[in-house]
């Protein structure tokens, strides 16, 4: 290893180091970087120039977003930089940016969350590429120790309990799974070649701030909600406007109480359901890991109880005012098969099938002990929660205010 367990303590606690994070613009990055940052520690975002805006200016933009105090803000630079730039690790390492001078430890965040198989190139470029670029960079620049978020779904499809360990093969659910494990062996043998400790970070679905609902991405957890949400718009304008015959085709009505009926059967798993952490305990729990977890390893960050999508639905239908939306096992579509409305909304839904039906757990042996000595437990979902992060999502017309 190219520093002791002891001066790297002491260089954490003096905070003499850097932190560079990749991924510092994005959702999960931003948070990382922020709760670095109000910890006392001094970082380096790498970010790129995007819609007329300069790094520089989309980083202090998110940092008005936390209200990130000035005190905190004058530990902050921002390195203007594309890591599927073949030569930006060269330059990097060779003095040629800002704030990359003493980065003694790196957080990588930085990836494609795209599942699609048409995209395989560019999530392979972000993924896989690109990851090689930070490493490489991290050999040149004698860092200490790589941080690489991860996700959990490496486990692609193993059932039962999913251990932390090192993932070497399929099979896997889609692009996002595979390139995600293969990027956490290429980080393995790159940081062992070259004597840089490595911590992998495995959260499951992240979502926004259980104690306010502010969040900065509006997929997974939100996306079928939002679905929801639409169809009733349209149809409860349908009903109102143009006298409601569309909607009566799907079987769509209105109650005497004003509630909007939508016939809808989506398709559960007996034992399933789906993995939630919110994100101010995602972070938390990455903080606890990043100041305890000093000889490398893997760590899961999940919910040690899945929320089941009976909940989910019977959360939605009291908070949005509709009925009819049910849950079924796959048996009741063989005995009267998808409506139109069904297969509609179930189009919604095809992506994230797998995340909403799955009965594995995910084990925290590594993890489980610095978390409990911290205190920390992931807060179960509840309708409260639920409340609160959808209307937030309302209130960014589901981020397209933000």
């Amino acid at each position: 290893m190219r520093i002791d367990k002891a001066t790297l303590r002491r260089k954490r606690q003096d905070r003499s180091g850097r932190v560079l994070v990749t991924g510092g613009t994005g959702f999960l990055g931003s948070h990382l970087a922020v709760a670095l940052l109000r910890a006392g520690f001094p970082v380096t975002i790498l970010a790129r120039r995007a819609k007329r805006l300069g790094a520089r200016e989309r980083v202090d933009r998110l940092a008005d977003w936390f209200g990130l105090e000035d005190e905190a803000r004058l530990r902050l630079a921002v390195a203007e930089g594309d890591i599927l730039d073949a030569g930006w690790a060269a330059r990097a390492a060779a003095g040629g940016g800002e704030g990359l001078e003493g980065v003694d430890e790196i957080v990588h965040c930085a990836s494609s969350t795209s599942f699609a198989e048409r995209k395989r190139a560019e999530i392979e470029a972000a993924n896989i590429n690109g990851l090689e670029s930070v490493l490489d960079y991290a050999a040149r620049a004698g860092c200490a120790f790589f941080h690489h978020v991860s996700t959990a779904y490496v486990a692609g499809r193993r059932t039962g309990t999913c251990p932390e360990e090192w993932v070497e093969a399929g099979p896997f659910t889609n692009v996002y799974e595979e390139t995600k494990a293969r990027g956490e062996v290429l980080a393995r043998d790159v940081c062992r070649a070259a004597g840089i400790r490595l911590n992998v970070y495995r959260p499951t679905i992240v979502y926004g701030d259980s104690r306010t609902g502010r969040t900065l991405r509006f997929n997974a957890l939100y996306y079928p909600v939002k679905a929801a949400v639409f169809f009733r718009d349209i149809y409860l304008a349908d009903i109102r406007e143009r006298g409601g015959l569309k909607a009566a085709e799907l079987g769509i009505r209105l109650t005497e109480q004003g509630r909007l009926v939508m016939p809808i059967r989506i398709e559960t798993a007996p034992a399933g359901g789906i993995n939630l952490v919110p994100v101010d305990h995602c972070v938390a729990a990455f903080m606890a890991l990043f100041e305890d977890g000093l000889d490398g390893d893997i760590y899961h960050i999940a919910n040690p109880k899945g929320t089941r999508i009976e909940d989910l639905v019977a959360f939605g239908t009291r908070h949005f005012g509709f009925e009819g939306i049910e849950t079924c096992g796959p048996e009741a579509f063989k005995i009267r098969p998808k409506t139109v409305l069904e297969t509609l909304y179930d189009s919604y839904l095809e992506v994230y099938r797998p995340y909403m039906q799955d009965g594995r757990s995910f084990d925290a042996a590594h993890a489980a002990p610095i978390l409990e000595r911290r205190g920390l437990v992931c807060p179960a979902f509840d309708y409260e929660i639920f409340s609160r992060c959808m209307d937030y999502a309302v209130e960014m017309n589901w981020g397209s205010k933000l």
